[in-house]
């Protein structure tokens, strides 16, 4: 099983915002249908590049301050942080090649 970072409203500065690696959130819930699809990608994602960005998955159940601070209304919604920014964002499905070619980006 890959590493995939389980994040909170306590560790997200430094996990997200301070990490040395560009970092895909999933911001995802267990009752999400949508969520669950995703799911697998996120993973393949983190075991195909762990060596060159963070994973992390992020319960907006569990988390309201950092759920409200990224206006996340739509689940499921990915992102994509370097050096502390959003530098892209994703709601719904999304496919493997589409999220690669994002990572491929911000990792070069």
């Amino acid at each position: 099983m890959p590493h995939i970072c389980e994040l909170s409203d306590h560790n997200f500065k430094t996990e997200v915002l301070k990490s040395a690696l560009p970092t895909l959130v999933d911001f995802w819930a267990p009752w999400c249908g949508p969520c669950r699809a995703v799911g697998p990608v996120v993973e393949q994602l983190a075991a195909e590049h762990a060596d060159s960005i963070k994973v992390a998955k992020f319960n907006v159940d569990e988390g309201p301050r950092v759920t409200a601070a990224y206006a996340i209304h739509s689940i499921p919604t990915l992102m994509i942080f370097k050096d502390g920014k959003i530098v892209d964002r994703f709601i719904g499905v999304r496919s493997k090649a589409e999220l690669e070619d994002a990572l491929d980006q911000v990792a070069a």
